[in-house]
């Protein structure tokens, strides 16, 4: 995984994806921007590198992954909080992706193994 970034989207292949926390947990949601296909990624989602951008300005390299037979994983690199939380890497099972708008929002489950 590559290390953090705070400035954005390492190339035009890495899409925003907007969490409304200052981290991820059961439950939380992200939603995915600027996919080519919104409709299409929500109904079967491909693996797609993503910034993740937390509710205090952070930004965070992840990756879609649906390499595994189960649901796709959602892996985020360690980052540290605006408040200076440290937070480790780890993979979040991505139980529900749903089509909002012009955006997809996928629906964090719990811990998954990378």
């Amino acid at each position: 995984m590559p290390p953090s970034s705070s400035t954005g989207p390492a190339d035009a292949d890495t899409y925003a994806a907007v969490c409304d926390h200052t981290h991820l947990f059961p439950g939380a949601r992200c939603r995915v921007q600027g996919l080519p296909d919104p409709r299409g990624f929500a109904a079967r989602p491909v693996p797609v590198d993503v910034d993740v951008r937390f509710s205090d300005g952070v930004i965070v390299d992840a990756r879609l992954s649906t390499d595994g037979p189960a649901d796709p994983v959602l892996v985020v690199a360690a980052y540290t909080t605006a408040a200076g939380t440290s937070i480790g890497g780890r993979g979040w099972v991505v139980r529900g992706t749903v089509l909002a708008g012009d955006e997809v929002e996928l629906l964090l489950g719990g811990a998954a193994p990378v």
